[in-house]
């Protein structure tokens, strides 16, 4: 969008919320980036140049403004949209790979040589894979500093940085303060009271945003031990790089109230990322609604609930266990098949306020489980058995960078996959927003109800107007069903 200058200056001198994270705004006179929504007087056109990153601002020289704060503004809805080799490698930059692995490591889980991924960011977002890195290292950083008691040299580790005068040298050139400017300015705020080892921070989304099925669908599918929805905030354990941590939401009239516990401060980048995932919170629900609204029939239901989200997971492995726990059976069921499994396998952790037990199993902790001790008919039993096998051989990749159409056609090939297991997970793991569900139950009684067409074939076949946003499609149809994951817990 970053092209279309008109456009964008339009966004800009509407200080138009929607186009946050679609381009930045650099201002030739003061050397200054901000987000299209910006609070202070638009600058001159002629003195407006775009980019399509903040790593690119950067790049080019200019620092980040100290308003309206655009590296915290939310990501670019193309790169969940997409399933090319650039929205994947923003996925896993997002993730901290080229941190943990470098470029040639994020290069290999593409396919590519480092040369071509770097020329494919180049010419789509202005800045490398090395420049895009180093940005969310930035905004980790800021983070940490703002939001913790942590020595900055232990913050400098935590967010990536080699050494601490790298830490030092780029705070200061984006943010045009030291680290320790940035902390004292921030502690001159309101802040809330800090609880020791808990980061809390803002997760930015664009509006509208529909908490009901996005909060609701987690909550009533919450397997015990690893979930739970407690003082309007749902919480669950995570399995991160360094180490595990706890994480709690809660939805919030223009943002998401975020509360980590972490064993180890480095793995705040994945984490964020984790979330946001799970909450499509970088989608955009003016794009998905204004297509659906095309359909007479979908209209109402947009127009009861717009803003809805999909909501995804924070691991593609663990999720793909539960939906063959959750084949034919009710949700009460999958939750208690789900949390078994947790309690024989999971590895146990510590929660202060005692709700959660474990993390949820790695596939190799679940490659020796004995199928006999699984309360499961005999053919699920082999699903279940083949699938830990294949992901925990790595012969099956269900993750953020993952080709969407390969892994389709990698689970139709495991026995006891059919047309809904494979596009559950494509839509809630892999994240495609144009996955369907046909086949569906609750789809099925919506199409009814709503005089869609009854049998899979058809309903698909008229569904071809809603892509590429048929996954969105499905969170409304869900809403003909009074079921409990279209509502908030009380």
């Amino acid at each position: 969008m970053h092209t279309d200058t008109e456009r964008c200056v339009r966004a800009v001198q509407s200080k138009d919320a929607r186009f946050d994270g679609w381009f930045f705004t650099a201002v030739l006179t003061t050397r200054i980036y901000c987000r299209p929504s910006c609070p202070v007087v638009p600058p001159k056109v002629r003195n407006m140049t775009f980019y399509p990153s903040a790593a690119a601002c950067q790049q080019a020289g200019f620092r980040a403004c100290k308003r309206c704060r655009p590296d915290t503004s939310p990501g670019s809805p193309e790169w969940n949209a997409r399933a090319d080799s650039v929205a994947r490698a923003m996925r896993l930059i997002r993730d901290g790979v080229v941190d943990r692995e470098g470029v040639p490591g994020l290069a290999s889980r593409l396919g590519y040589s480092a040369r071509q991924i770097e020329r494919q960011l180049l010419a789509e977002l202005g800045a490398g894979p090395l420049a895009l890195a180093r940005a969310q290292r930035a905004q980790t950083a800021r983070l940490l500093i703002e939001t913790t008691t942590l020595p900055l040299a232990e913050v400098a580790f935590a967010a990536g940085f080699s050494s601490v005068r790298t830490f030092n040298e780029t705070v200061r050139e984006v943010f045009a303060l030291a680290p320790g400017e940035l902390r004292t300015r921030a502690a001159r705020g309101p802040l809330a009271p800090a609880t020791p080892g808990v980061i809390a921070l803002r997760l930015p989304y664009r509006a509208p945003l529909n908490p009901s099925n996005l909060f609701g669908h987690l909550a009533a599918t919450a397997v015990p031990g690893i979930e739970e929805w407690r003082d309007g905030a749902y919480r669950r354990t995570l399995t991160l790089p360094y180490g595990h941590g706890i994480v709690a939401l809660t939805p919030q009239p223009d943002h998401i109230a975020c509360r980590l516990s972490l064993t180890d401060p480095r793995d705040l980048t994945q984490a964020i990322s984790r979330c946001r995932w799970l909450l499509d919170l970088d989608a955009d629900p003016v794009a998905v609604d204004s297509q659906l609204r095309t359909d007479p029939l979908l209209a109402p239901l947009v127009d009861a609930g717009p803003g809805r989200r999909v909501p995804r997971t924070v691991d593609g492995a663990e999720f793909a266990v539960r939906a063959v726990l959750g084949q034919q059976v009710s949700t009460a069921a999958a939750r208690t098949h789900a949390a078994r499994l947790v309690t024989a396998h999971g590895v146990p952790v510590e929660d202060p306020e005692g709700g959660l037990t474990h993390l949820f199993p790695a596939p190799q902790a679940l490659a020796g489980l004995d199928p006999e001790s699984l309360a499961l008919p005999r053919t699920r039993r082999t699903t279940l058995t083949t699938l830990v096998a294949a992901l925990a051989d790595g012969t099956l990749r269900l993750g953020t960078d993952t080709d969407w159409e390969r892994a389709r056609a990698e689970l139709c090939a495991l026995p006891g996959f059919g047309p809904w297991t494979v596009e559950v997970i494509a839509m809630r793991a892999l994240g495609d927003p144009d996955a369907f569900l046909p086949t569906d139950l609750g789809i099925r009684r919506a199409a009814e109800r709503l005089g869609l067409p009854a049998t899979p074939a058809a309903l698909t076949a008229r569904a071809a107007d809603w892509r590429p946003w048929r996954a969105y499609a499905v969170q409304y149809l869900w809403t003909v069903d009074d079921h409990p994951i279209n509502h908030l817990p009380a």
